[in-house]
């Protein structure tokens, strides 16, 4: 099942929920997606029948939100693939080797939905894209065993982690964690739906792949993940409470501008379409830059 947060051109402050059937959004009876979650497993189950007699919304006629517009927390693992751990030593943007999961946090003010536009500030001269599996929780996690850590996920979505290259490289000189690079205003496209744990038969085996005005960028499995749900969930509730709608992004892979040798001629620029995407399940995140 794919639940989405959207609304219609005529009135696009005013946010739906909905779940995809039969290649339309119909809308649920929900205020938010945070508040769909809230409710429970056996609501989800609910919105697997058959679609009411309420006609529904083509995708391509709708404005998606992201599907949790307002997450209480949207934490973050970095340095979670190996291949992107070299890039990063290589670029000087880390300067120490994780021994347990790493985070920071993606602001709700940087969401923006699928098929947005994303303006590049005026001084930012090296955007990068990073597409992340995120798991998206659906009831309250506080000191998760690693055993039982995916009965806590609803489903999962898909980030593209924007990334200004010069301020984060900045950022790590001086210490923080790299938190402005990533929250600039449009820097977190996320969804454009959460696709329910029952139709993702294994999130350790998804082939997630970017491609940049059609060109395939990346193409990587997440099976290359260092840190696991088990382990992430289990160090981020610890000392945190989790709440239903909380998202927890895993990271991106290897293969993102700026680790490569032309990194100058891949940077992100306006008029750039970038897709970043599963495969299976499947799902396309689209937006295109634009200058600020």
């Amino acid at each position: 099942m794919k639940l989405a947060t959207f609304s219609l051109p005529t009135s696009p402050d005013s946010r739906m929920v909905g779940v995809l059937r039969d290649g339309f959004l119909h809308r649920v009876n929900a205020p938010s997606m945070k508040a769909l979650l809230a409710e429970g497993p056996d609501r989800l189950a609910d919105l697997t029948g058959p679609a009411g007699s309420e006609p529904g919304y083509r995708p391509e006629e709708v404005i998606f939100h992201p599907p949790v517009p307002d997450p209480g927390k949207f934490l973050c693992v970095g340095k979670n693939y190996r291949a992107h751990l070299e890039e990063l030593k290589r670029t000087s943007l880390i300067k120490e080797m994780p021994d347990e999961p790493t985070g920071f946090v993606k602001l709700n003010e940087c969401l923006t939905g699928h098929g947005v536009d994303v303006p590049r500030p005026k001084d930012v001269h090296r955007l990068d894209y990073e597409p992340e599996m995120v798991f998206v929780l659906g009831k309250s996690a506080y000191q998760v065993k690693p055993d039982d850590a995916l009965s806590y996920v609803a489903g999962i979505t898909l980030l593209n982690d924007l990334t200004c290259r010069d301020t984060q490289k900045r950022e790590v000189a001086s210490g923080t964690r790299f938190w402005t690079a990533k929250n600039a205003p449009g820097f977190g496209p996320l969804g454009p739906y959460v696709i329910t744990m029952d139709e993702v038969s294994d999130p350790y085996n998804i082939w997630v792949t970017c491609r940049v005005n059609g060109e395939l960028r990346m193409r990587v499995n997440t099976s290359e993940q260092i840190w696991r749900l088990a382990r992430i969930i289990e160090h981020f509730s610890r000392l945190v409470p989790l709440m239903p709608g909380d998202l927890i992004s895993t990271g991106a892979p290897g293969g993102v501008a700026v680790g490569k040798a032309n990194a100058e001629a891949l940077f992100l620029k306006p008029g750039d379409v970038v897709e970043c995407a599963f495969e299976a399940p499947e799902m396309v995140l689209r937006n295109r830059i634009v200058a600020a």
